[in-house]
């Protein structure tokens, strides 16, 4: 049985260094080179003396599978029994790691070529120490399934029982990879590594820590956004039973006591004053003014032809406003990490996306060598992009240098929800002109956003690529088109949400799309595929997932369908959603049928559950989203303000793999775009009305 489990820096070394027995072979993961000394790279691979076979991977497992994925290609191309395959997170170590990260659904992506040539590497090490050993040439043999075999005299050894020989071998340059016919488990729905531990708990996720003297601390955090500490008494709190200390920090107040209920109620008997810096006015409907007063000053992210004078001579126009508001991440774990600061290093236990991030920010705050500083990466209890924030870290490290003790820091949800990270909010102006068939000849879309910090800042012309991703590429055919980005001056922090720009903008451009059709009574699915020629993979999914949900055929009385279509991080998704209104006039999503073509497959059944949960994922936004402001202050707080769609109201979900052939696609962030333009479109569709405010609510 396969398992995941971390590794401390000591046993990894044991593992790996020079003492370790068995076959320890350096291949490239990651995005960087780095110096190598005596055969390193940046991640390692080892056979141990008894066949088991590990991989050390710096990509965080957040649910998305991608330890399993990246087995699947080592263990394919190494010719290893599935059975002996285990991943193990790996120490953050920028030595031999470079930057670890995940994100961008770029795990499998930029991994697939390295594991492949790393596992193919071996696989030759192993059949050349075996044919040493015999004094056979190595052409007369070969490996499978964790042994090798000499065809001529019978002789097999295990994996194992060559792994001594073969590390003393040197690494091949160039090996010689698999004829993709003979994938053994590339391509194939194999069982999750992580599922026995996760099902019997012995999974560590970031709340599960448990350390030696180890103290639990919350912070309370400005009310207001963007406001900041004036002053506090801590006598009260220190009252409390089992309270240790109370603590400034940069964001806040820490209350550190003997487990998190007494630094709860220690945190509630606080006496504080906040400043709210002059946000105390801010709310939903201020920032909607400021949206809308700056939008038509945005700069341009992509122009072709002249859309003002193919507006102006249209045989018909229409224009339209979409709104898509903040969002929280509300992961199914609150934000937590552990920490212990001693003289002489930094330890740091978390769940998150990004290791080395972690790293980096404790080194700045302890003054310590970045090496200095060891990241033990948990299980994440879902990332969303939320955990590759360092924040709760950074808290986390201040507080345990400042009680010299190991703490482990909690955020509740409502501090999350209230003092976190958000997807921004966007106000778009659309334009389009038709021609007398009904063809679009002009489109105009200004989009009025927030930016996310972690860009390296807008582009040289001002323009947030990140906030008009999904827009300022739109695959339709029209020769006149302007797209604009103008950025609001907020103090609400922004970051990376699941789908990043494309969250928002598949929802503007695909219903916006939807209206034109409607107005000219094209058939939707018909006005794609004449605005997509040129563009065959959009085509596919759109008429898979069409094809597949029936489209055209009659719906039961009082439902209809609507269709998106989207391409984003290197994949394209195309969905069909079946909907009625119920008598509240709220919406019933009954099913939703999804294309996805990814280019190669590396496991079926993963992709099948990231389309599923972001399908869930957007619907959720789509349904009941929202991140309000009164009077400076969030008003949500946990999931009873903050719905995700249960059980009960979940929809039948079908996936149908188109695969296409070509270069690998992301996987974990592509099914949530067209999830709410297509509900969106069979509400048009079911009621003539376009829904051009999210999220949907009650249909009026």
């Amino acid at each position: 049985m396969t398992t995941v489990r971390m590794l401390d820096r000591r046993e990894f070394l044991e593992l790996t260094g020079a003492i370790g027995a068995g076959l320890l072979l350096a291949c490239r993961v990651g995005r960087n080179e780095v110096p190598r000394a005596a055969g390193d790279l940046n991640a390692w691979i080892h056979i141990g003396t008894d066949g088991a076979v590990t991989l050390y991977i710096s990509e965080s497992e957040m649910g998305q599978g991608v330890l399993t994925s990246l087995s699947q290609i080592l263990a394919d191309e190494l010719e290893a029994d599935w059975s002996t395959v285990r991943a193990v997170h790996a120490p953050t170590d920028r030595a031999r790691y470079g930057d670890q990260g995940t994100g961008g659904s770029t795990s499998v992506r930029l991994d697939y070529d390295t594991l492949r040539e790393a596992g193919a590497g071996a696989r030759q090490l192993l059949v050349a120490a075996a044919a040493a050993a015999w004094g056979v040439p190595a052409r007369e043999c070969r490996a499978e399934q964790g042994a090798v075999l000499h065809e001529g005299s019978g002789r097999r050894a295990g994996y194992g029982e060559l792994a001594e020989r073969a590390s003393a071998l040197p690494v091949p340059k160039n090996p010689q990879l698999k004829d993709p016919k003979d994938f053994r488990y590339i391509g194939k729905s194999m069982k999750r590594v992580d599922s026995l531990e996760k099902v019997t708990g012995r999974a560590v996720f970031g709340i599960d820590v448990k350390l030696p003297d180890m103290l639990v601390a919350v912070v309370a955090h400005p009310p207001t956004v963007g406001g900041a500490l004036r002053r506090f008494d801590a006598t009260r709190a220190k009252q409390v039973a089992g309270v240790r200390d109370v603590v400034e920090i940069p964001t806040g107040i820490a209350v550190i006591a003997d487990h998190f209920w007494a630094a709860r109620a220690g945190r509630a008997a606080l006496d504080a004053e906040w400043d709210d810096k002059g946000w105390a006015t801010l709310s939903s409907e201020t920032i909607a003014a400021t949206l809308r007063e700056i939008c038509p000053k945005g700069v341009t992210a992509r122009r072709e032809g002249d859309p003002e004078a193919a507006l102006g001579s249209a045989a018909r126009r229409l224009e339209a406003v979409y709104e898509a508001p903040y969002l929280a991440h509300a992961t199914m774990e609150p934000m937590t990490c552990a920490a212990h600061v001693r003289a002489d290093g930094c330890e740091i236990w978390v769940g998150t996306q990004t290791p080395t991030g972690c790293q980096d920010a404790a080194a700045q705050i302890t003054g310590m060598k970045p090496e200095q500083v060891q990241v033990h990466t948990v299980y994440l209890g879902g990332g969303f992009g939320r955990r590759s924030q360092t924040d709760v870290v950074e808290e986390a490290v201040h507080v345990a240098q400042a009680v010299k003790k190991p703490v482990k820091l909690i955020w509740t949800r409502e501090d999350d929800m209230r003092a976190g990270r958000y997807r921004p909010i966007a106000y778009n102006e659309l334009s389009a002109g038709l021609n007398a068939e009904g063809w679009p000849v002009a489109w105009v879309h200004r989009i009025a956003s927030a930016s996310i910090p972690a860009q390296p800042g807008p582009s040289g012309n001002g323009v947030d690529e990140a906030a008009t991703m999904g827009a300022a590429d739109l695959p339709y055919q029209v020769r006149a088109l302007h797209v604009t980005y103008a950025r609001p001056d907020l103090p609400i922090t922004t970051w990376w949400w699941r789908s990043v720009g494309s969250s928002q903008n598949a929802y503007v451009t695909e219903c916006f799309l939807d209206e034109l059709a409607h107005m000219t009574e094209k058939d939707p699915l018909e006005y794609r595929r004449h605005l997509l020629a040129g563009h065959p993979r959009h085509l596919r999914v759109l008429e898979t997932a069409a094809e597949q949900a029936g489209w055209g055929k009659p719906v039961a009385p009082g439902r209809a369908l609507g269709i998106a279509v989207h391409e984003c991080f290197g994949s394209f998704v195309a969905q069909v959603a079946e909907v009625s209104l119920r008598e509240d006039r709220t919406v019933a999503v009954h099913r939703v049928v999804c294309a996805v073509d990814c280019g190669n497959v590396i496991n079926p059944d993963t992709i099948e559950a990231q389309m599923e949960s972001g399908i869930i994922f957007g619907l959720s936004a789509a349904l009941y989203g929202e991140i309000t402001l009164a009077n400076g202050q969030v008003e949500q707080s946990n999931y009873h303000n903050y719905p995700i769609v249960r059980m009960k109201d979940a929809p039948a979900i079908e996936v149908h793999i188109v695969t296409s052939g070509d270069a690998l696609g992301g996987i974990g962030e592509v099914g949530l775009p067209a999830a709410a333009p297509a509900v969106c479109n069979a509400i048009l569709a079911l009621t003539g009305k376009p829904v051009r405010k999210l999220p949907i609510g009650k249909v009026g």
